[in-house]
């Protein structure tokens, strides 16, 4: 059975970010609507305006950080504008557009996709306005989520990993892009491990997501660990210092395989009957997974 189509729009400052969007998102999934060209010129995109005159076609957005100013963010919150979404742009630690959004470095589109559908199933599953409690902010996000949810069926993406975009099943080229994407998104998590946790949380979050959604081997996730911290060794040694301590690192290991198990135990279905599924919106996010919270 063909999946359905999902319009994400792609707000970005340059042609370029656009197109290595592009190359990210498959057309056989998703519909890239490029909301950055709607402001001719010179001036600054109408962050608000944009989104507000394209919300009913909208599923996700794929959003430059450097767009999410503080005022920006505001107005989008004060208008009930939120959707699925991936911030493209450094990985700092703090929030830029709302709660349930994902991070990925502009290094790393190679995951893009599979960010997305973690995007989507985070924000399925949390069903609320950032915490807010104003009826015009929660009736755009619930009218929003069942639109998605309709679409989607009623376990959402996240029970729907596509076979098709496995890593076993992806082109020696694709593969191999996305194999060194996980492997910087895996360098930044350690770099901020113990400096900036919630840095590191942002870069475990990309880690975990795309690992599960492409089925990336456990023994793979092992070989990156391993790669790396040899790679930081060899450094260490060039510039004489001590390299004792990257063994603590072996907790970030564990923390990536216990935040995958977890994702692995929540892909189960549970078991509940056909009938009534949409019996209420209470139930629908009681039952729908997201990718797992990431703790400190």
């Amino acid at each position: 059975m063909a999946r359905p189509g999902l319009t994400i729009a792609l707000l970005l400052t340059t042609p370029a970010l656009v197109d290595a969007c592009r190359q990210w998102l498959p057309e056989t999934r998703y519909h890239s609507l490029d909301l950055s060209r709607l402001d001719q010129g010179e001036e600054p995109i109408d962050l608000v305006g944009t989104l507000a005159a394209q919300q009913e076609e909208i599923d996700a957005v794929v959003v430059e950080q450097q767009l999410l100013d503080a005022t920006s963010r505001e107005q989008l919150l004060g208008r009930g504008l939120l959707f699925p979404a991936v911030v493209v742009g450094e990985v700092k630690g703090h929030v830029d557009y709302h709660s349930e959004e994902l991070h990925l470095a502009d290094d790393q589109l190679a995951q893009l996709g599979y960010t997305v559908d973690a995007a989507i199933s985070r924000f399925l599953r949390q069903g609320r306005a950032d915490g807010r409690s104003d009826d015009a902010g929660l009736a755009s996000v619930d009218k929003l989520s069942r639109r998605l949810q309709e679409r989607l069926g009623y376990l959402g993406v996240f029970y729907k990993r596509d076979p098709s975009r496995f890593l076993g099943s992806l082109p020696a080229e694709e593969r191999q892009e996305l194999l060194e994407s996980l492997q910087r998104t895996y360098r930044d998590l350690l770099i901020s491990y113990f400096s900036d946790p919630a840095a590191s949380n942002q870069a475990l979050e990309s880690f975990v997501n795309t690992a599960f959604f492409s089925d990336l081997p456990i023994t793979r996730t092992v070989e990156i660990h391993v790669d790396q911290i040899d790679e930081f060794w060899k450094q260490l040694r060039l510039e004489g210092h001590k390299s004792d301590f990257l063994q603590d690192y072996r907790l970030a290991l564990l923390d990536v395989m216990a935040h995958l198990c977890e994702m692995y135990r929540r892909s189960i279905p549970p078991d509940i009957p056909l009938t009534g599924l949409a019996s209420g919106r209470h139930r629908r996010e009681a039952d729908l997974p997201d990718a797992p919270e990431v703790s400190s």
